[in-house]
């Protein structure tokens, strides 16, 4: 009896059973479709080209311009790369080689880190292996086989893999030339369908992200169909450098951390933490005029709190371990949620009185393992810009429709307009009332349809508490960036029992929004730094106008204009250093201040100054008042 078999591309067509993905694609005038295809979908299961077909399905062809694709395509490189690790260093046990979002990578147990010198090799090596004809092979083996088949090879990591997976499940393996790995696949093809790759970096990785276990070293690799693509990501990586937070904070003195501090914790320095002033003013007016009460909450709580939320049993690995205090434990929060509901419920409320918005720059700790802290973007002590929204089911279509305005509206004035939105559904494990879930999740639609925003549905994405709607902002390199998160929860209204009192004289459970429109002031002011590459908006930079005299005659005339710039509400300095004038220039440009006012005598004689705007040049001669009102319209 004959498969039928409906192909998006083609249509429905009939095939004998047993037929491969690879067959079909000989049968149908679709050269393109033939020539890029790396990897198939079936039935919304992932398969080899030479996979047999023994059902009904839809079958969906998928090359490197897909995600799917991509992560087919890049763990094979990964394959390939271990490959050429074994060959040149038998010795070297192999762990696991996944893709990742940009690439690949392999981590491997050897006695000592990758050298540059050995990196340029492996990669050699991978090359001579691409240009291999022979295919990648896939067999399945029964439990036992496979950990026989690995105990010959002294695969010792492999063998920790397969006991783990029930006894009775079939292991895949995949083989080309002489190698062989554990792998539930699909593969690519051919190795020669990888036209360019190049190895990126190596570091230290624990076995399994655990600290506790041996210390592996991962080599990082991109592997792309054809040159050109390689060449535009290596000059994007060249940007992201440039742009990366990390390198960025150091060279404009913005902040550091020390390990003698410790890991993953901040030291705000005087230039980071003026911009933080900046950002935390501005996010106190505008939460202040839009209708927020401001609370501020402890840093640490007792045990039994964390309890009541369900943080001990579900997040006890994130949180640090607990400090006693007279006979009881207290830990540091990792979140301000149970503090901002304690306020709510030290008191009665009336319906009349709701919605009640809390907002909170509250700070949290988290312990995250050492493997994964970077920069600012993964800390152990972080600022939230919290707040809850605690209303009625009737208020909640204008709640979110107002939240999400609001939201758009902050994120505009950082400087970011290109934003993605995404509506985050009901997953299949979760906690609420149905008709809650469907009330929250239409207000969140219905918010995002009154206001003509694109957005995507992430399918079953939201947390088992409640649906949310996250917006990501995108950089000049095409980069998501997570930001704002608007999430409902039902969990820990029940877990507190909060109430209201109805119009009906009853007790009701309000409904309960949280939201961080920033994220947390560390990750964002990570964001900031590399979506604008250092160059802040005019009203965040640390240092708005560099006064600088062409000479010490007039050093007294640049003091003299600094302090009436800053009288007038502007940032300004002088470099008064006997240096000379492009020097200081230069120096400008570099710490990316926008203007320079160069004052020599001809600028004190005529009490103005000679401005220059950083990556413009000269501007002309302006007077104070001129100056002023050019600089108040940045």
């Amino acid at each position: 009896m004959e498969l039928t078999i409906t192909i998006p591309e083609i249509g429905e067509k009939q095939f004998e059973p047993g037929i491969t993905p690879a067959e079909i694609l000989r049968t149908i005038e679709n050269k393109l479709l033939s020539l890029k295809s790396i990897a198939a979908e079936f039935n919304g299961k992932m398969i080899d080209l030479k996979t047999p077909l023994k059902e009904d399905g839809e079958l969906i062809y998928h090359s490197f311009e897909t995600e799917k694709g991509k992560e087919v395509y890049w763990h094979s490189a990964a394959h390939i790369m271990a490959e050429a690790v074994k060959e040149l260093y038998p010795q070297v046990k192999v762990t696991i080689g996944p893709a990742i979002d940009e690439g690949f990578y392999y981590d491997f147990d050897k006695n000592e880190p990758f050298s540059e010198e050995e990196l340029a090799a492996i990669e050699t090596k991978m090359k001579e292996l691409i240009k291999s004809k022979l295919p990648f092979e896939r067999k399945e083996l029964s439990h036992q086989e496979a950990i026989d088949f690995f105990k010959g090879l002294e695969e010792d990591y492999k063998i920790e893999l397969i006991n783990e997976m029930p006894d009775n499940e079939k292991i895949s393996v995949y083989t080309h030339n002489k190698f062989s790995d554990l792998c539930r696949g699909p593969h690519i093809p051919y190795p020669a369908k990888i036209k360019a790759v190049k190895l990126l970096k190596s570091s230290g990785a624990y076995w399994r992200g655990d600290e506790n276990n041996k210390m592996l070293y991962r080599i990082y690799g991109i592997a792309y169909p054809n040159k050109k693509e390689l060449r535009e990501y290596l000059t994007e990586l060249e940007e992201r450098k440039k742009r990366d937070h990390r390198r960025l904070g150091k060279e404009l003195d913005l902040y550091s951390i020390n390990d003698d501090i410790g890991p993953g914790l901040v030291l705000w320095h005087p230039k980071g933490a003026l911009i933080r002033h900046l950002i935390e003013s501005y996010w106190k007016e505008e939460h202040l005029n839009a209708g927020y009460d401001l609370i501020n909450t402890p840093h640490i709580g007792k045990a039994e709190l964390w309890k009541t939320s369900g943080h001990i049993d579900f997040y006890n690995e994130s949180m640090f371990a607990p400090i006693e205090v007279e006979g009881n434990e207290y830990y540091l929060k990792p979140m301000n949620c149970p503090f901002h509901i304690a306020v709510y419920n030290s008191s009665k409320h009336s319906y009349r009185e709701l919605p009640v918005r809390y907002a909170e720059l509250g700070t949290v700790y988290r312990y995250e393992r050492s493997g994964v802290l970077h920069g600012l973007m993964r800390v152990r002590g972080f600022t939230q810009d919290d707040a809850h929204i605690i209303c009625t089911k009737e208020q909640l279509y204008e709640e979110v429709e107002n939240l999400l305005i609001f939201s758009i509206r902050l994120l505009k004035h950082f400087g970011f307009e290109d934003l993605q939105l995404y509506l985050a559904t009901k997953p299949e494990k979760c906690v609420g009332e149905c008709e809650a879930w469907d009330a929250a999740s239409e207000s969140l639609e219905t918010a995002l349809k009154n206001q003509n925003m694109h957005y995507e549905i992430d399918e079953g994405g939201g947390a088992f508490y409640g649906p949310k709607i996250d917006i990501k902002i995108k950089d000049a390199l095409s980069r998501s960036w997570q930001c704002t998160t608007i999430q409902f929860d039902f969990n820990l209204p029940d877990r507190f029992g909060m109430e209201y009192t109805g119009a009906d004289n009853k007790s009701h459970r309000p409904y309960m929004v949280h939201r961080a429109l920033l994220g947390s002031l560390e990750r964002f002011f990570g964001t900031l730094i590399e979506y604008h590459g250092g160059d802040f908006p005019f009203w965040l930079t640390p240092v708005q106008v560099m006064l600088i005299p062409v000479s010490d005659a007039t050093a007294h005339y640049a003091e003299r204009v600094r302090s009436k710039l800053r009288k007038a509400g502007f940032r300004a300095e002088a470099d008064l250093r006997s240096e000379k004038v492009g020097y200081k220039i230069r120096e400008a440009e570099l710490k990316k201040i926008p203007y320079m006012a160069i004052v020599g005598p001809r600028e004190e004689e005529e009490n103005t100054v000679s401005l220059r705007k950083r990556k413009e040049g000269d501007l002309g001669s302006f007077s104070f008042n001129e100056t002023i009102y050019k600089l108040s319209r940045q």
